[in-house]
């Protein structure tokens, strides 16, 4: 289909909470298509559509050459490890830090016809479904880090040639980071 343009760090519709899909038409169908063609060509490994200023509860990702999308995703951890490894986002590119995430995770939505899925993931499929969601409530990775990181992530921001010097304001998760125990 189209290949669109990724919203930057700073556009205020990344902080915004996308409506659920209601209406699984043509529209969706073509929306899946851009977000595919437009995850694969900037090389992600998922993207979720307000990434192209859409306020839809969508996301596309590949995984390991699986491509697929969920629409209207709910996402439910399983069991208590976590994983710490590196995270990147196409809307604030070049500044992958480490970021704490659940090791094992459990997704149901629709696909693009209506059809219910269901996505399991662990490892890197779990950090990138986890990922694509928060984008769908407004949280960016960055809002996830540690303090140590967070401050590495917005140093970064300030020198990337695309933010012109400007840091937006970084959030702290209502989530909050995800803490190591035991």
């Amino acid at each position: 289909m189209t290949i669109r343009p990724i919203r930057l760090f700073g556009d205020p519709v990344l902080r915004q909470k996308a409506a659920p899909v209601v209406d699984f038409d043509a529209e969706l169908r073509g929306l899946v298509a851009d977000l595919t063609d437009t995850m694969l060509d900037a090389n992600g490994g998922g993207i979720a559509a307000p990434q192209i200023g859409v306020g839809l509860r969508v996301f596309t990702y590949i995984f390991e050459d699986q491509i697929g999308h969920v629409v209207n995703p709910v996402v439910e951890v399983v069991g208590d490890e976590e994983q710490f490894g590196r995270e990147g986002c196409l809307s604030i590119p070049g500044v992958p830090m480490d970021c704490r995430r659940h090791m094992y995770v459990v997704t149901t939505g629709f696909d693009m016809h209506g059809e219910p899925l269901r996505l399991q993931g662990s490892g890197r499929l779990s950090m990138i479904i986890e990922h694509e969601t928060d984008h769908l409530d407004g949280i960016l990775f960055v809002d996830r880090l540690d303090p140590e990181n967070r401050a590495a992530a917005e140093a970064a921001i300030r020198d990337a040639e695309w933010s012109g010097g400007v840091v937006p304001e970084i959030r702290v998760s209502p989530h909050g980071p995800l803490r190591v125990t035991g």
